[in-house]
């Protein structure tokens, strides 16, 4: 005799497996909230206030504001935030050039962002109700958010005309213990892993249902694991004695000067290193002002400098070629004069030039800014990033430069850099700009990407030593003139995030476009096979 079978976990119907539930969408109303404290909290994160912790807060209030919007809504809300945090992010901007050109440049950044948040919020309709159980909540779905966010950032950053790189995630993480995870997977893994534990976050929020000590255990095992990350191992093969001056020159676009002016104040600043045995002296960008290599009186000064130091001096200043002109740097020799010349690789579109000028000219004529770019620097693609200064390959970035994760692994790989020198003009930006020490945070995670010392040095500031891991050594106060003096590590250690930072980028956004996909097409058999 059999017994009867249980109606609820016999034959006829199976229990469903146990999984966590997620909350419904946040209101209208609270997902703007979000979206707009997201924009406004972020900034923070970033130099000069340098809260870095904040930005995991906001990036996941960005993301929990576009789950269950539709797409003309999450369009906006990503502009919404995406506008807010560059309209105070790069406010300095407005210093000497007024607010046109951060509403411009803040408009343009906000729109990527607003199709930034359109690619999330369908990866919310298309991929949570299929990441299901602990490990598609916890796993697949920060995964997938992360790699979206990753991939807007990473066109944007290079798209068009070399794209608008700065108030990418990882600058946030200059001075915290994230900063060493660059030297395995570059500046883009840095952004993904950031993006990744505020997904998660997110995540661990809206799955209320699973047990509280769970959630708590995986977050913290989850920040653990990121945070004990150590740098990669770095191999001295040497030190190099740098001398670097800052001149306290108001070298901008709009500054008058009379010519000569700036060259003396960096010749007077030099002064403090006096009776110094130098291998290597290193004067900011435009500190020699224009066509140094054209003219005798300024190639006089230039060569005393380096022969009273008795080493070579690395200077920049504009050069031209014929109608093409040129944000350079040049290698004087003592004795033997320009030796050797770099030209910037990555002018700025509508600061060093103005792309499709037949086309924005009249534009910008009418807004009366036109003057503002009365040439067009050229770009000389076979110029060689780096110098044979001083027995030392020595990569080169000049100003917006450091900034270019593809010149930063053409110095190393193809030129075999040892240290990175990075001179700047920061003039144009106003004293007290958070300009200078956003730039500095940027110089200071390429020092720790590449396993490099950096030396950042300014016409106005702020300038600085930089450690191959990323610490500062010294620096300079914003406009006053100064020096500084120190031996530098060399090394000739490659870091994964160098060697592999562009197939990195690659996977990340190749594989999360992909992924997206594949949830967008399965959901379609889905509802195809439901009306079916």
């Amino acid at each position: 005799m059999t017994a009867p079978s249980n109606p609820i976990s016999g034959a006829g119907i199976q229990p469903r497996p146990a999984r966590t539930r997620a909350r419904a969408p946040l209101p209208t109303a609270y997902a703007w909230a979000a979206a707009i404290l997201a924009g406004a909290i972020m900034p923070f994160a970033f130099q000069p206030v340098g809260w870095w912790p904040l930005i995991v807060p906001a990036v996941a209030l960005a993301m929990l504001a576009l789950r269950g919007r539709r797409l003309g809504a999450a369009f906006a809300l990503g502009l919404t935030t995406g506008g807010l945090f560059f309209l105070l992010h790069i406010q300095w901007i407005t210093v000497y050039l007024g607010p046109v050109p951060l509403i411009a440049l803040t408009a343009w950044m906000a729109i990527w962002w607003g199709f930034g948040g359109v690619v999330l919020a369908l990866a919310w309709r298309w991929a949570e109700p299929r990441a299901r159980g602990p490990l598609g909540a916890f796993a697949a779905m920060p995964l997938l958010l992360a790699g979206l966010w990753t991939l807007r950032e990473s066109l944007s950053s290079t798209v068009p005309w070399g794209g608008f790189a700065w108030g990418r995630l990882a600058h946030s993480q200059a001075a915290s213990p994230l900063a060493d995870t660059t030297s395995w997977v570059g500046f883009t893994g840095l952004t993904f892993l950031v993006a990744a534990l505020s997904a998660l976050t997110v995540q661990l929020v809206l799955h209320h249902r699973t047990m509280l000590r769970r959630r708590l255990t995986l977050g913290a095992a989850a920040v653990i694991l990121a945070v004990a990350i150590p740098a990669f191992p770095v191999e001295q093969t040497g030190t190099i004695r740098v001398g670097a001056v800052q001149g306290d020159s108001e070298a901008g676009l709009l500054a008058p000067y009379t010519p000569g002016e700036i060259l003396q104040q960096h010749v007077d600043a030099t002064a403090a290193l006096e009776g110094e045995q130098l291998d290597l002296l290193v004067w900011p960008e435009n500190a020699a002002e224009f066509y140094a290599d054209e003219s005798p009186a300024t190639m006089a000064v230039l060569d005393r400098v380096a022969s009273e130091f008795d080493a070579p001096l690395v200077v920049g200043t504009v050069t031209r070629d014929g109608e093409d002109t040129y944000n350079a740097l040049l290698q004087v020799e003592p004795g033997e004069g320009v030796v050797a010349e770099y030209r910037k690789r990555h002018p700025v579109p509508f600061a060093e030039y103005l792309p499709s000028r037949a086309f924005f000219e009249p534009v910008l004529d009418a807004l009366g800014f036109l003057e503002l770019i009365p040439r067009d620097f050229s770009i000389d693609p076979s110029s060689a990033n780096a110098f044979d200064v001083a027995g030392v390959h020595a990569g080169l970035a000049i100003c917006f430069d450091i900034i270019d994760d593809s010149l930063a692994r053409e110095m190393v790989l193809d030129h075999g850099a040892e240290i990175i020198l990075a001179p700047t003009n920061n003039a144009d930006f106003g004293e007290g700009s958070p300009e200078n020490v956003q730039q500095l945070a940027i110089a200071q995670l390429r020092a720790a990407e590449a396993g490099r010392a950096v030396v950042n040095i300014s016409t106005v500031g702020t300038s600085a030593m930089i450690g191959p891991d990323g610490a500062i050594i010294d620096r300079l106060p914003q406009y006053a003139p100064g020096a500084m003096l120190e031996d530098l590590p060399l090394s000739s250690t490659v870091t994964p995030g160098i060697r592999l930072g562009g197939w990195i980028e690659w996977a990340l956004c190749v594989g999360s476009a992909l992924a997206l996909a594949g949830f967008g097409i399965a959901r379609a058999r889905q509802r195809k096979d439901a009306d079916a």
